[in-house]
């Protein structure tokens, strides 16, 4: 695949916009930020912006976070804007940022989607992050400690420290190169992946107590519902991890996470090993994702939600065996 010349793409450009999907994890932030800060040396003159919705406080560690733009103003023009890890419908308020930009660019490692939405499309699905391709596309020579960090945060995220299927010997190898750039990266790794406060460990615990197993003990799902949530005074960000955690039970091939967003409206996070491909099953549904990682919305009571993502991963199920 054709990769993409970044200098090339920004030549003359006064006004860049850079943006990921709406609730932005630690690829996203880390791929924007890394890209940020790096054309703001590598392009001179021109002026940078990064737009997501506000990210975790836990990536306020990374160079640049503070200057994120949680409210974009639809007037405004950009010569160049860049969609990561994610595709255009995913972009939230920046999405008609990106629609009426001059150039419209696409950097993403999500199976689904395929083809991009840009003008340029850099899509790598056997990619480990967004961040691993940014950081592919760098000139070494404009590259320094605070770059190194957030492609490094990125790439620990989506790969869990390494652990996940997506990591390939070329993500070890750049993991390598990154940490040789100086940076405290065990902190970093304690700080934005392992540590947790003691609401978000109440959550988890809530999550794992209520979990039920099904298919047989192939699958296993937990349910938190806006009560729940408003009880313990959690957010979203506060739910980070907990599909993962199911995921770890012995036997289990796929988990499920859902918490409500809306009445009979839910957030669905799946989570799987080579037996189901969650990205076919989140697509059925307008979603999307990685084969074992992926997520869509639903609509419908908890029961309607599991029963209909059942069927689909039965059918999963029915293929391999």
């Amino acid at each position: 695949m054709q990769t993409l010349d970044l200098e090339k793409i920004c030549c003359g450009a006064e006004k860049i916009g850079i943006s990921g999907h709406i609730r932005p994890d630690g690829d996203c932030v880390g791929s924007c930020i890394a890209l940020s800060l790096y054309l703001k040396k590598a392009v001179k003159g021109a002026e940078v912006t990064v737009f997501l919705e506000k990210p975790a406080d836990i990536y306020n560690c990374l160079k640049g976070a503070e200057e994120i733009s949680t409210k974009p103003d639809e007037a405004e023009r950009f010569d160049v804007f860049f969609a990561l890890d994610c595709s255009a419908d995913r972009l939230g308020a920046a999405q008609k940022l990106f629609e009426q930009a001059g150039k419209r660019i696409n950097i993403d490692h999500h199976i689904s989607n395929e083809y991009g939405c840009g003008d340029e499309n850099y899509v790598v699905p056997s990619a480990s992050s967004t961040s691993e391709l940014v950081y592919g596309l760098m000139k070494r020579e404009y590259l320094d400690a605070d770059i190194a960090k957030a492609v490094y945060l990125g790439i620990i995220h989506d790969t869990g420290v390494f652990q996940y299927s997506n990591t390939s010997p070329e993500t070890m190898r750049i993991g390598a190169e990154l940490i040789g750039y100086g940076f405290d990266f065990t902190k970093l790794i304690e700080e934005t992946f392992y540590e947790k406060t003691y609401v978000q460990n109440q959550i988890l615990g809530r999550a794992l107590l209520e979990s039920v197993m099904f298919m047989d003990g192939r699958c296993i799902v937990s349910v938190i519902e806006k009560k729940t949530m408003d009880f313990y005074g959690v957010t979203p960000q506060d739910l980070d991890g907990i599909v993962s955690q199911l995921r770890n039970t012995k036997g289990v091939d796929c988990a499920v996470f859902l918490y409500q967003t809306g009445i009979l409206e839910y957030k669905v996070s799946l989570r799987s090993n080579e037996k189901v491909n969650v990205a076919e099953v989140a697509g059925y549904f307008g979603g999307g994702g990685h084969v074992r990682a992926a997520g869509c919305t639903m609509s419908g009571t908890y029961h309607d939600v599991i029963n209909n993502l059942s069927r689909q991963i039965e059918k999963q199920f029915e293929k391999k065996d």
